[in-house]
């Protein structure tokens, strides 16, 4: 009897291992098995028109993106590559404002050429410029020969190409994969215009200051202060003639009365 008890309890005690042990297997298959995480979602479609029409006045720089269809090389960049785009949009007062050289008689290539210029082909926010500072020249959009020098001077990012010395003044858009600064200057390219940049004049000095006349009031005051005073031993001097004449009288009027 006693070992018909001890064979169940011994078969029981087998069945519940098996149990847990089939269990640990389950559990760690399922850890094993678990699904991959869904990749991250594809950053949002960036429409570079809508941008720069928004902002600004950018009109006159997107005019000349749209009809050199250079915008649509800018759109691919962003949009379609990991790279991503670095764009410097004059606002619409730096082209009113450019006398010499002229943009007006540059050919439709020459345009093209001057809106890729505008561009790095790499996303760059501002604080990347101090590294790219130290890389100069960095070759822009256009290629070739078509270089801008970077300084970052206590986070002001300024630009040189030659002709234009200018800095980005706000961030128009900075979020990967596009980054639009708005400069005050049209970037000009010497590729297109030559080296032969004439000098900066030099600022006009400032008007010397003649020293005020001297007023009426302050020269009588001045003539005043320079006339000579009664010294206290003059005056000293007159009381004592006087206290000499008084008695001089007074012993004069004593002797007639009494002689």
């Amino acid at each position: 009897m006693k070992s018909r008890i001890v064979m169940e309890l011994t078969t029981m005690n087998l069945m519940a291992c098996g149990a847990l042990v089939l269990l640990f297997f389950a559990s760690a298959n399922a850890q094993i098995s678990s699904p991959t995480p869904a990749p991250a979602p594809a950053p949002d479609y960036v429409n570079l028109t809508d941008l720069l029409s928004v902002a600004g006045p950018f009109s006159t720089f997107l005019n000349y993106l749209q009809s050199t269809k250079v915008i649509e090389t800018f759109q691919n960049q962003a949009n379609n590559t990991d790279e991503g785009i670095t764009i410097f949009v004059p606002k619409d007062e730096a082209f009113s404002s450019l006398k010499k050289p002229s943009i007006s008689n540059l050919t439709q290539d020459q345009i093209k050429s001057l809106c890729l210029f505008h561009a790095l082909p790499h996303y760059y926010t501002l604080a990347d410029f101090r590294n790219l500072s130290q890389q100069n020249p960095i070759q822009t959009f256009a290629g070739g020969s078509y270089v801008l020098n970077f300084t970052d001077n206590s986070g002001t990012v300024r630009l040189d190409s030659g002709w234009t010395k200018t800095k980005v003044i706000s961030a128009v858009h900075a979020t990967d994969p596009v980054a639009i600064y708005e400069t005050d200057k049209v970037l000009l390219p010497e590729t297109i215009f030559g080296t032969d940049i004439p000098p900066t004049p030099a600022p006009s000095p400032a008007p010397e200051i003649s020293p005020a006349a001297d007023s009426p009031d302050d020269r009588g005051k001045s003539s005043d202060s320079s006339s000579p005073t009664s010294s206290p031993s003059s005056s000293h001097r007159i009381i004592f003639k006087l206290s000499h004449l008084i008695m001089s009288l007074i012993i004069g009027s004593y002797y007639i009365l009494f002689w």
